[in-house]
């Protein structure tokens, strides 16, 4: 049994000439144990199609099957399966660290002798084992999402979902947060997560679909998507934009024509250009030999981002 199996998957809002498709008949299923994410910007519809699988919102068409039940008639069965961690943080300020587990695990019919060892065991898990007393106000923003994270944890859930878990993090409590899923991936826990973040899609899944405008544009692993659309490299070309000095404009920096000789595909950005290439140093040196002297270079790994640059012709980056 997969724990998630989209078909068709549609969600609408409103009616008649006001009505708006946030998902428009997407395909995708989850497999057990495997980390899943939907990447994508904001409002491509990764946030709805999160919601549609936690039950708490209807499909409005298509088939949508959670751990091989039905959501709108087996919603309650479903749920008491799932954890989620919302976008946003709905802990209870007035309790402490490890109130806030053992009252969620109450909800679940624990007795209260397990919800307080579950609690103690994913203080553990959340790295908060010296916070359980105090009130959750005073936590760092990265605390707080572990905390939130732990929550979700509380039922031994055989699917997690994760919306957006590290939004407005700094990256050493990114970084401590991915290392607190990867731990999650080895105990054999399905998560499936959104992300507008590249890297964190990369880190962290095995397989994932990259969302535009409610559609899937592309399906599969990081490594395989990057291979499939991009070349190993890119060459970008930084150049200089037209500015106002002393009352007089100086000029943009002139962009080179005929690119496309030094790599296999040209992305042109308003302030760079792009050229994939399977090396990005050769494809420099080659511009360099021919004359081309950009306001700034870079060579870099191509990445997710590029991907979806590619397939929609935009940046990932709202």
């Amino acid at each position: 049994m997969r724990p998630v199996e989209a078909t068709q998957l549609t969600k609408r809002f409103g009616s008649g000439d006001e009505a708006f498709t946030a998902v428009d008949s997407i395909d995708f299923h989850v497999e057990p144990g495997e980390t899943f994410s939907l990447l994508g910007p904001n409002g491509a519809g990764k946030s709805s199609t999160m919601k549609m699988v936690s039950t708490v919102s209807p499909i409005t068409s298509g088939s949508l099957r959670v751990l091989g039940k039905d959501p709108v008639t087996e919603g309650r069965s479903i749920r008491a399966r799932m954890g989620v961690a919302p976008q946003e943080d709905n802990l209870d300020q007035e309790l402490t660290v490890l109130e806030n587990l053992v009252i969620y695990g109450r909800y679940y019919g624990l007795s209260w002798s397990a919800a307080k060892a579950r609690g103690k065991e994913l203080l553990e898990f959340a790295q908060l084992q010296d916070r359980g007393d105090s009130k959750v106000d005073p936590l760092s923003g990265g605390m707080k999402r572990r905390l939130t994270i732990a929550r979700a944890m509380v039922n031994t859930p055989e699917l997690v979902l994760l919306d957006e878990p590290t939004t407005g993090l700094d990256p050493q409590a990114r970084h401590l947060l991915w290392e607190r899923l990867y731990r999650l991936k080895e105990q054999g826990v399905t998560t499936l997560l959104t992300t507008h973040y590249m890297d964190e899609a990369e880190q962290l899944s095995d397989r994932l679909v990259i969302m535009d405008q409610g559609r899937i544009v592309a399906e599969g692993s990081p490594a395989g998507l990057i291979a499939e659309h991009v070349k190993r490299e890119v060459l970008e070309l930084r150049y200089g934009r037209a500015v106002l000095v002393d009352g007089v404009t100086q000029p943009a920096d002139e962009r080179p024509e005929g690119l496309e000789r030094y790599g296999w595909r040209i992305e042109r950005l308003p302030d760079r250009d792009l050229i994939y290439a399977d090396d990005g140093d050769a494809a420099l040196e080659k511009l360099r030999i021919d004359g081309i002297h950009p306001r700034g270079s870079l060579v870099r790994r191509s990445s997710l981002e590029d991907v979806f640059l590619a397939l929609t012709g935009r940046q990932l980056i709202d």
